[in-house]
């Protein structure tokens, strides 16, 4: 049975989440207390159902710390288990509340909460929430789109869970650096295209853009020093049991440097691991 195991901090996505697995073809449920689990993917197991998408939230504060023998228990039946935590900065968090006018699921009481003990909520949430955060393959909503976010979960899952899976995205540090990165590097100090009038309206996937990086000595040297790091310490994550590692590449508007460079390290990095790449600016478009 391949099951997804959707977490998160309240108003990051997790609804969207679900409904993208519902499209899948995820038999989905939503909220389910930890200590359910274990019976309910039995039961499921009986009913001859093959993919399970389940999210667990803070609602289910009191036994949140079943979830790590939990999921150990699933793969000890055979089963394939995926962990996604979904996360989004606090200022996102602290407007979608404020936009959509939903009380926290952990504020009391009926009336409306003041932008103090809302911002007191989300700190706590995130505490209850840390361990199954550095369990899980995170993706950071906070700039992502709805459609954004589904085609992302989407890939994600469709990936095979036996091996380690590189995600490569690139990304503009002037819109904020990625929460769900394990490792970021910063290529801003690379030639930049957008000054070339010529190139200022293409991105790192087009050749001209490509060419004319190609032919700097700096991003061809920052390159193999980017691999030759990562090809160093991966092995010694994969011995670390590790499930995902995200490699975010930065540039000024994620449109040229930092595109290109994924595309390269997606490139050299595929033939012996399994690699997903994110161009987060540009999927936005």
């Amino acid at each position: 049975m391949d099951i997804i195991l959707i977490t998160g901090m309240s108003g990051s996505g997790k609804s969207v989440a679900l409904h993208a697995l519902e499209d899948a073809g995820y038999y989905c449920v939503d909220n389910l207390p930890p200590e359910l689990l274990i019976p309910f993917v039995k039961l499921e197991e009986q009913h001859k159902e093959q993919r399970l998408a389940i999210a667990i939230d803070v609602r289910s504060a009191n036994s949140l710390h079943l979830m790590p023998e939990q999921m150990n228990l699933l793969r000890d039946m055979g089963m394939s288990v995926k962990s996604v935590f979904l996360d989004a900065n606090l200022d996102t968090l602290q407007r979608r509340y404020s936009e959509t006018r939903r009380k926290h699921p952990l504020s009391g009481g009926s009336k409306p909460q003041s932008d103090k003990a809302l911002l007191e909520t989300i700190q706590l949430e995130r505490e209850l929430l840390s361990d199954l955060r550095e369990r899980a393959h995170v993706i950071d909503t906070s700039l992502l789109r709805s459609a954004q976010l589904q085609t992302y979960i989407k890939t994600l899952v469709s990936t095979p869970s036996a091996q380690l899976t590189l995600v490569f995205e690139s990304f503009g540090f002037k819109r904020g650096i990625p929460t769900d990165a394990d490792y970021v590097f910063d290529v801003r100090m690379l030639p930049n295209p957008h000054y070339e009038s010529t190139l200022r309206p293409l991105t790192g996937r087009d050749e001209p853009v490509q060419a004319y990086l190609r032919q700097s000595e700096e991003f061809v040297q920052m390159q193999l020093q980017i691999e030759g790091f990562l090809k160093q310490w991966i092995p010694a994550i994969e011995r670390d049991h590790r499930s995902y590692v995200t490699v975010a590449i930065g540039c000024t508007g994620g449109q040229h440097r930092s595109v290109f460079m994924v595309e390269q390290l997606v490139q050299n990095f595929s033939e012996r691991w399994l690699t997903l790449k994110r161009h987060r600016e540009l999927d936005a478009l």
